[in-house]
């Protein structure tokens, strides 16, 4: 039997009824609980910031707990009870489910709703449910406030959830464990191919920055290694703000981006601003590299970019365009090695803001290949070139290779989750 005759049989002819949550079980607003309170031992203690970021969709055992004296003022969660997040700067957090299953009581602070299950409902059931775009859609009419967003226990209670066999609590809970657990059984095999995915993927990418280092590196000394002031030379941009971006206008490379949004090359600038800032810009032509001057990080810091568009682009003032005769991408790949990275590191003037200091970045010596012999150069560059962007099309595409894969899988996983939690409204039978 194939997986949509079985899910057919399984749910078909099913009476189901729409039931709000606050019928279905005792929801209680937690109190208190901030990280600060956390101690190395203690009774088990679950905050609301932990569901949707270190936690699935049940657990056994806490991450962490609080002394006797704190947790006597907290409120408890028992085995089988759902501890649901009413509070996040993001809406998609916001209503986020976790089964506790441990043994030993927990406790819970403030934003989060401890749910505690009629005999109508199995948690993990109401866990799997809070994924579906149907309770996405419900909570989004409940919710309140723009930059911290929160959804009331009280009205988290209005929400609707499917319950199959309304009148007969023990088929209802049956066949909610059967959908549990198939849903279970394709979270572990998706989390398990996901995972091998993900390693294989990380190897790829080990095994492809160890063969660009090594290419890069010319072992064999069949080039010469020149400082980036005599390949070419620095330009530093102007400055423009956010506040000048429009839909269409001037396209723009901030130094933020590229660190960011971009990868090795680009042929398209994601931002733009208006179209009379032109004289006051400063551009990186084709073929440029555009480099960022600061960043959070060192290694965010240099972080080169070539760009390789039809038009020229405007560069912020915290970042430099690489004027060279050389394959761009030839230099953008050399900018990535291990090597070139320990070089830049020592021009990077650290602090709040890292800064790169350009006199010490143009001291830096790159790699040109047979430099007496500028055919047989630009030949070699383009045949390195050619291969790196195998490589790098395999391991950092999006629509191609194992990251594809990854996405591919999860989708089927959201699919069958979706059909089986899938339940016609009142309003949809009788249309």
């Amino acid at each position: 039997m194939n997986s949509l005759n079985f899910l057919k049989k399984l749910l078909g002819g099913v009476p189901v009824e729409w039931k709000a949550l606050g019928g279905l079980g005792e929801l209680i607003r937690g109190n208190g609980l901030q990280k600060k309170d956390f101690t190395e031992t203690g009774v088990p203690a679950i905050h609301y910031g932990q569901i949707y970021t270190q936690y699935g969709f049940s657990t056994n055992k806490t991450k962490s707990f609080v002394s006797s004296e704190l947790a006597k003022q907290l409120r408890k969660v028992d085995k089988g009870d759902v501890i649901i997040t009413n509070t996040s700067e993001n809406l998609a957090d916001v209503g986020k489910a976790l089964v506790y299953l441990g043994e030993t009581q927990a406790v819970t602070g403030g934003h989060a709703t401890i749910l505690k299950p009629g005999k109508y409902l199995l948690g993990k059931y109401f866990a799997y449910f809070t994924q579906t775009d149907e309770f996405a859609n419900e909570k989004k009419r409940y919710a309140k406030g723009t930059k911290v967003i929160d959804v009331s226990a009280t009205d988290m209670a209005k929400i609707s959830i499917p319950i199959p066999f309304p009148d007969n609590p023990k088929k209802s809970l049956k066949i909610q464990a059967e959908i549990v657990r198939i849903l279970d059984a394709f979270s572990e095999l998706t989390a398990e191919l996901t995972a091998e995915l993900t390693a294989e993927l990380t190897a790829r990418k080990q095994q492809y920055k160890h063969y660009r280092d090594h290419l890069l590196s010319f072992p064999n000394g069949e080039a010469e290694w020149k400082p980036l002031s005599e390949i070419g030379d620095f330009v530093r941009g102007k400055r423009f703000t956010k506040a000048d971006y429009v839909e269409d206008g001037i396209p723009v490379m901030h130094y933020g981006e590229i660190y960011t949004r971009y990868g090795t090359f680009a042929d398209k600038a994601f931002s733009r601003v208006r179209t009379d800032l032109a004289k006051s810009l400063r551009y990186a032509q084709p073929g440029a590299i555009v480099i960022a001057g600061v960043g959070e990080t060192v290694e965010d810091v240099g972080k080169a970019v070539a760009w390789i568009g039809a038009e020229q682009v405007a560069i912020h003032d915290d970042s430099y365009a690489f004027r060279h005769s050389m394959n761009p991408k030839f230099i953008a790949y050399l900018m990535q090695t291990s090597a070139f990275i320990a070089e830049k590191a020592k021009h990077v003037s650290s602090g709040k803001v890292n800064r790169l200091l350009i006199n010490g970045m143009e001291r830096v010596k790159i790699p040109v290949p047979f430099p007496d012999d500028s055919e047989k150069s630009y030949a070699e560059q383009d045949r390195i070139v050619a291969i790196l962007d195998k490589f790098d099309a395999l391991t950092n595409s999006l629509t191609e290779g194992l990251p594809r894969e990854i996405e591919l899988r999860q989708k089927q996983y959201e699919y069958y989750r979706d059909m089986l939690l899938s339940f016609p409204k009142p309003e949809e039978v009788e249309a």
